[in-house]
């Protein structure tokens, strides 16, 4: 099993429900490894050693096909191993972006698909920037569009 951190490895960044159903290859590129392990640790490590609770990405590499199949966009952070969607079990999602915003480094944090009613709804989306110019965009994603900031 390799490592990419002290809490990750290749085979999480790797990790497709779609993949698996559709017979995609997944695997990322050895070229893509150092973002891999920038994302480990400097967004996942992180938030696990301030929640001090186990959890595992539910999206991070994705290759070219398995992209274009969950319909993502061709510039998604995900295709260079920069972005990865994460919750924290009993945790709110809000909770986490908000910790993330004002304790990470980051080129873009996404809340998405948060309701107020339902605390577990929606997941957190972070990105790196491979050439340390990190815009630190924060954004809030619904059914109802894109909105910058997170929820009050």
């Amino acid at each position: 099993m390799t490592k990419l951190s002290d809490h990750f490895t290749l085979a999480e960044a790797a990790k497709s429900q779609i993949a698996v159903r559709k017979d995609i290859n997944n695997r990322p590129p050895a070229a893509l490894i150092p973002s891999l392990v920038r994302v480990a640790t400097q967004i996942l490590e992180p938030v696990r050693r301030h929640y001090r609770v186990p959890f595992s990405p539910s999206s991070w590499y994705r290759s070219p096909v398995l992209n274009a199949a969950v319909g993502s966009k061709p510039t998604s952070q995900h295709l260079s191993g920069r972005a990865v969607d994460f919750e924290v079990p009993g945790v709110a999602n809000i909770d986490v972006a908000r910790w993330c915003a004002h304790n990470l480094t980051f080129d873009q944090l996404i809340l998405e698909f948060y309701t107020d009613d339902d605390p577990a709804s929606g997941w957190v989306h972070c990105s790196i920037s491979m050439d340390n110019r990190a815009r630190g965009e924060i954004l809030t994603v619904t059914n109802g569009g894109v909105s910058p900031g997170l929820p009050l």
